[in-house]
């Protein structure tokens, strides 16, 4: 029996101290991976650091650990969310007959490096993984499993997981050079000339003999 003047929970359970209230949770959650992201392309994975993405996202560092664990598992759900709009490049695979393939492929991945707001979460993942090891296994895993094998399954031929890697990069190495690098005269170029140049290729990796 509550004794007089004791507080009522009113039949609910008392949430744990320090945790925000399940109202609060999910814009918690985007707010440290929107600040996660930043952190990451501005600073890269090794300069990065937990207390600075729970400062830039307004909560304490513990709450970060609370919600995705080690700096790693946050870079992790950091870049999955990123990566999303280039986890549909299955689907351009798929999308009509076997010899158009590499010129759908090209203009849908130069498509998402086209748009400043694809590009700019892809440029956090490709520095970090390029100057990080740990950083670079963890895209390594979202890649190979989420993109390449897809692929791959699509075009029904021999070697095909060896053909999906060679068109992946001639690709990201086209775009490594045109937006992260800046090469000239790649960088400027018409993304037309680039597609016109760079299909074929693509094309020949995928299903040429």
């Amino acid at each position: 029996m509550t004794g007089e003047g004791a507080p009522s929970t009113g039949g609910a359970t008392a949430r744990g101290r320090g945790r925000p209230p399940r109202t609060e949770s999910a814009d918690t959650r985007d707010r440290i991976l929107t600040a996660a992201r930043a952190e990451f392309s501005e600073r890269g994975y090794d300069k990065a650091s937990v207390r600075g993405i729970a400062k830039a996202a307004g909560v304490d560092a513990a709450l970060v650990h609370h919600y995705f664990g080690t700096k790693e598992q946050v870079f992790e759900a950091a870049i999955t969310v990123a990566f999303a709009p280039a986890l549909n490049a299955p689907d351009a695979v798929a999308d009509g007959p076997l010899d158009g393939v590499g010129e759908r492929l090209t203009r849908f991945v130069l498509g998402i490096w086209e748009n400043p707001t694809t590009r700019t979460p892809l440029l956090a993942i490709v520095r970090s993984a390029v100057n990080n090891e740990t950083a670079a296994a963890v895209f390594r895993r979202l890649v190979v499993s989420q993109l390449l094998r897809r692929v791959a399954a699509q075009l029904d031929l021999p070697d095909a997981e060896l053909r999906a890697e060679l068109a992946a990069a001639q690709l990201v190495g086209t775009a490594i050079l045109r937006y992260v690098i800046k090469v000239e005269p790649l960088a400027s170029a018409d993304v037309e000339q680039i597609v016109a140049r760079l299909a074929p290729v693509v094309q020949g990796h995928l299903t040429g003999d």
